[in-house]
């Protein structure tokens, strides 16, 4: 089986190592250079380069020039792993066994944009690691495999982004053989189940005390590293908050945003409900006790 392997970002570096050690057949790589909307990109050219692995670098995957070249090396299927880019009708129809694609939601629910922000932002307890096979809809296609995985209260975006990997390079094991022998899943989404997450602002990752201080908590640990990071309006610009934690605040007479508590470089901020200890920031100076947030 010929695989021709699309992605740009960690998870599809983790994916193709994977390829790699399994002996799968990967007959080119398409990747980029570099990416202004992946803060978790991955450059893919020296694990091809160390496996004399055809690999270019496009801008645009559904350029003519990139579809003459997948064609020539006739792939048996297609795998694109981190991509977020729409592939075209010609190139989803190009290879017999088509594209398998990924998506770390549990279909049909949740699809759209920025699955595992979205997640940890909603405070949901579970969702998926999802391959399927991609078609002109947005996460639509049929299903391949599916793994159903807990999110833990204490995981931020950097561990929940982990454990997908690990689960994610298991199925990979798991299917494969069943794409090469042609005895694969291929379960048709109930559309009637489905919702479509939008795309992110800035303000999306606004820090307002008059939140809850689960709310806030649940904000800063799905944009912590490797993405963007959360961040609070102070003196006029923008500061990122990367750790936070939820503290019991009893007194219900204190105002939103009040800074309670200043020790070294942490301080204490009242929330909507209960209040806030915030452990990693980039503050240049410190507020005082007593200031509003």
């Amino acid at each position: 089986m010929k695989v021709l392997f699309i992605g740009t970002v960690e998870f599809s570096l983790m994916a193709l190592e994977k390829l790699v050690a399994l002996n799968v057949d990967v007959i080119g790589v398409c990747s980029k250079k570099n990416s202004i909307y992946n803060n978790d990109y991955a450059d893919l050219e020296p694990v091809c380069k160390s496996n004399g692995i055809p690999h270019v670098y496009v801008e645009d995957i559904n350029a003519k020039e990139n579809i003459l070249w997948i064609k020539e090396l006739k792939p048996d299927v297609i795998f694109c792993f981190g991509w977020s880019y729409l592939l075209k009708n010609e190139l989803l129809t190009l290879s017999p066994m088509g594209v398998v694609g990924y998506h770390p939601a549990f279909l049909p629910k949740n699809r759209g944009r920025h699955p595992l922000i979205w997640a940890l932002v909603l405070g949901l307890k579970k969702s998926a690691s999802t391959f399927f096979f991609m078609a002109e809809g947005a996460d639509d296609g049929d299903i391949l495999d599916q793994e159903e995985f807990d999110i833990p209260y204490e995981y931020d975006a950097r561990l929940l982004y982990k454990k997908i990997i690990d689960i994610a390079v298991t199925q990979i094991e798991a299917f494969v053989p069943l794409l090469e022998n042609k005895t694969n899943n291929r379960i048709e989404q109930n559309h009637k189940l489905a919702n479509t997450w939008r795309k992110r602002s800035k303000d999306d990752g606004k820090i307002d005390f008059r939140m809850s201080s689960y709310a806030i908590y649940n904000l800063v640990r799905g944009l912590t590293r490797p993405y963007v990071g959360a961040h609070i309006e102070y003196d006029g610009n923008d500061v990122v908050i990367w750790k936070v934690k939820e503290v019991e605040c009893l007194e219900n007479n204190i105002e939103p945003g009040k800074v309670l508590k200043v020790d070294k470089n942490a301080m204490v901020v009242k929330c909507y409900g209960g209040a806030i200890k915030i452990l990693e920031h980039e503050f240049k100076k410190m507020p005082k006790a007593g200031e509003y947030m």
